[in-house]
């Protein structure tokens, strides 16, 4: 039966200064992620259920009707915070090195256009969501954009890369200026990281 709990941030609250703020990061971890994780525990104690809660969102359709929604919004909020967390860093920035550059260039043209893609995808995402690279079955890396807290786990996609665009992750430095907190976050992508999550799951 999984637990879930609340993963460390590998990196200091303010580590992300000046693009992200160290209020809105240990706000966002402490608290947001926090209430995911103890929502998600709540639903599911009395179930087995896997240690890893991106299995979980693998076998969504397989869940009881009764924890569905839960498992849904605290789970998916779990899982893509968790992701959120591991692929930004301090020195990030820049364009992608290693194999996941190869494959954005293959499949977007160049790393310019890829990351206007997702950035308007994100961008555009009406109300509370999230800007996606995933990875689909075949293979082939696309942009996606999900409403609330849907995970593209769900249906069969991996997520390569989020970007996080609830108003609590951004609202206490740009307020409503959603499309210069997506410009700022760019510079604190982590591309080894991500890189990293590309080769362990494709």
């Amino acid at each position: 039966m999984g637990t879930y709990s609340l993963p460390d941030l590998p990196y200091d609250y303010s580590a992300l200064e000046p693009h992200i703020d160290a209020r809105t990061m240990e706000i966002h971890h402490t608290k947001h992620h926090q209430s995911y994780v103890d929502k998600l525990n709540a639903a599911v104690e009395n179930l087995d259920t896997p240690d890893d809660v991106e299995d979980l969102l693998r076998n969504f359709s397989s869940l009881p009707d009764e924890v569905k929604t839960a498992v849904r919004n605290q789970g998916g909020g779990h899982a893509n915070h968790s992701l959120f967390w591991k692929i930004m860093g301090p020195n990030g920035g820049g364009e992608p090195t290693g194999e996941i550059a190869d494959a954005i260039n293959s499949a977007f043209g160049s790393f310019k256009e890829f990351q206007d893609e997702l950035t308007n995808a994100a961008a555009n995402q009406f109300g509370s969501g999230w800007g996606w690279l995933v990875l689909d079955g075949s293979g082939n890396l696309r942009v996606e954009a999900r409403p609330n807290q849907d995970s593209p786990l769900m249906d069969g996609l991996t997520p390569i890369l989020g970007v996080d665009v609830w108003e609590h992750a951004y609202y206490l430095k740009y307020q409503n200026r959603r499309p210069e907190y997506l410009q700022a976050w760019w510079n604190t992508v982590d591309w080894n990281a991500v890189n990293q999550r590309f080769l362990s799951v494709r």
